[in-house]
């Protein structure tokens, strides 16, 4: 069996103290190979989030293991860590800087980790994500919202990292252009091997992105399932049939 890439290991995360405590995560566990895409879907509130916050270092108050191949990530997380590890998160608007030009955004990770021919990567970054050279000197403010979060992929891919984190990574954007950066997504984590943990609320964007899936409510990790299951709507806990009825007319687009 291949090692896995990312293992999380009776992971639990809770706010605020006595009656005021909230169990957010509550000793969740899974495993990623390398090169697969694992999706985490659930209710708001479920823990989705705050399980990549955990992995990321983003919160790193959290008991039990991220382990990366198979060693435990420090605490707090250094640069070797982000190095191997990046996240593209939810909203394209408030990720990147207002009034910081492209360019600027994008060379910052390059000087932390001091690497060189830093424009010839940004302008490789860029075409990566199917943006011409040039966005390197524009503001955010003059991009669209599937622009934008293009940049974010280009940030999070110029360190060269083997995870990334995906924290609902289409839901601010227009319908029209989430096809466009889900597939993206997909073309870049097969040409470069990469390894993926999605949370998303849509079951569609989790059935067409994942082969397999964990299910959350309330914090728990009640229930793994493939793809196909989803799809199939084939599964063993209630809420998670609740969860796929739901969602029946997203699925059946799939």
């Amino acid at each position: 069996m291949t090692a896995p890439s990312l293992e999380i290991v009776n992971l639990s995360v809770a706010f605020g103290s006595d009656r005021a405590r909230v169990q957010a995560v509550d000793n969740a566990g899974f495993r990623v190979a390398p090169g697969e895409s694992f999706g985490i879907i659930g209710e708001s509130g479920s823990g989705k989030s705050t399980i990549l916050r955990a992995i990321s270092g983003l919160n790193d108050e959290y008991d039990g293991s991220v382990l990366i191949d198979g060693r435990a990530a420090p605490r707090p997380r250094n640069k070797a860590f982000f190095k191997n590890v990046q996240m593209v998160f939810q909203d394209p608007y408030s990720s990147l800087h207002p009034r910081r030009m492209i360019r600027a955004t994008l060379m910052e990770p390059l000087e932390i980790h001091r690497f060189d021919r830093r424009d010839e990567r940004i302008a490789q970054a860029l075409s990566d994500v199917g943006l011409a050279p040039e966005f390197a000197y524009r503001y955010p403010h003059q991009l669209s919202g599937g622009q934008r979060q293009r940049v974010a992929v280009a940030r999070a891919l110029l360190l060269e990292p083997r995870i990334m984190l995906l924290d609902e990574p289409t839901s601010a954007l227009d319908v029209s252009v989430q096809a466009g950066v889900l597939n993206l997504l997909n073309t870049l984590r097969l040409s470069r091997g990469l390894t993926y943990v999605m949370v998303s609320h849509d079951l569609r964007v989790i059935a067409h992105m994942c082969s397999r899936i964990a299910v959350m409510t309330q914090g728990r990790i009640v229930e793994e399932l493939s793809a196909d299951d989803l799809r199939s709507q084939n599964a063993e806990q209630d809420y998670t049939r609740e969860l796929i009825t739901a969602s029946r007319v997203a699925l059946a687009a799939e």
